[in-house]
């Protein structure tokens, strides 16, 4: 099979018969072999009858129908969604688009070549030129892919753009979980998929309905990228953090007290009046951070412990064996 289209969908009823269609109509011109995997996010409306009336339809005229559905009990979010349509995919290339019309079918063609022919493992989609509300949408999503591509370093100007292409070995290594959908480039990446590329894609005004995504999604976009970067960098070896910040933080202390008990035994010798150390403010301060120092010192020693003691301790990627 050459393409898997993967749709995660929630209350998008009115726009899946336009969008299958489109889509049945690139795939026809282009010749190719496909499958579609609706996965309906636990909708309200009436999306999983609709999904189910096309695939009956496809059924009745094609008797093998190219559609799959995925229905979910309860709104678990669109990386859960993701996940498992990239389990069921089975596609040489996989596309993932928003079922909004707000991503164009058009472009899978390109997208599926710049895969196949030039050796990308992943291309995503560029709206260089967008159509949402420039105050609550443009603005926040420049600033956020700018932090994006600083902290990642994939040079990427739409990190969170929903039409993307993927090699099927990329899907089916990767783990999309919590909200961690809008950095699925730096999950490839830290993978081992290197070959990331971008291609500018039409952006369309949304038809029915309304956003699902508030602007909480950018507060919640930046805690994630902290915990992949994170992760990546201390996640095999977390004493490399906790340690050295908490020895660091108990070395420092510890000279502090050091410090102010020589102040207080220099001024006593001298026969100077001052402070008491139980009252000196920077005595509490160094004894705080000592104490911090060794919490974080334990934190580091008992996350170690957890690791080496993980089933997935020892979880490497192989290319290839000869």
């Amino acid at each position: 099979m050459d393409i898997s289209i993967i749709v995660p969908l929630y209350n998008e009823a009115e726009s899946l018969p336009k969008l299958y269609e489109w889509i049945a109509r690139v795939m026809k011109e282009n010749q190719f072999s496909y499958e579609v995997i609706f996965v309906n996010d636990g909708s309200t409306d009436t999306s999983w009858d609709v999904i189910c009336n096309l695939q009956g339809d496809n059924v009745q005229s094609t008797k093998e129908s190219p559609i799959r559905g995925i229905c979910f009990r309860r709104n678990y979010g669109k990386s859960a969604a993701l996940y498992c349509g990239f389990k069921a995919a089975q596609g040489d290339v996989v596309i993932t688009m928003d079922a909004d019309l707000q991503d164009s079918p058009d472009e899978i063609p390109e997208l599926y070549r710049m895969i196949t022919a030039e050796g990308y493992d992943l291309v995503s989609g560029w709206k260089q030129k967008r159509y949402d509300n420039k105050l609550t949408k443009n603005l926040p999503s420049k600033l956020f892919n700018a932090t994006a591509r600083r902290v990642t370093g994939i040079p990427l100007h739409d990190m969170n753009c929903g039409l993307k292409a993927y090699r099927l070995e990329v899907v089916k290594n990767i783990e999309v979980f919590s909200e961690m959908h809008r950095y699925i480039p730096y999950l490839a990446k830290n993978a081992g998929f290197t070959r990331i590329g971008e291609k500018v894609v039409q952006h369309r005004k949304r038809e029915f309905g309304s956003s699902k995504f508030g602007i909480n999604r950018f507060v919640n976009g930046y805690l994630d990228l902290m915990t992949l970067w994170f992760l990546n960098k201390f996640g095999k070896q977390p004493m490399h953090f906790f340690g050295l910040v908490g020895s660091l933080m108990f070395f420092i202390g510890f000279i502090a007290v050091i410090v102010v008990g020589g102040m207080k035994l220099y001024a006593l010798s001298n026969g100077v009046p001052a402070m008491l150390v139980g009252v000196n403010p920077y005595f509490h301060i160094a004894i705080l951070m000592m104490i911090l120092g060794c919490m974080l010192f334990l934190a580091g020693f008992l996350a170690e412990i957890v690791i080496r003691n993980s089933p997935s301790r020892n979880d490497y990627l192989i290319k290839e064996e000869i």
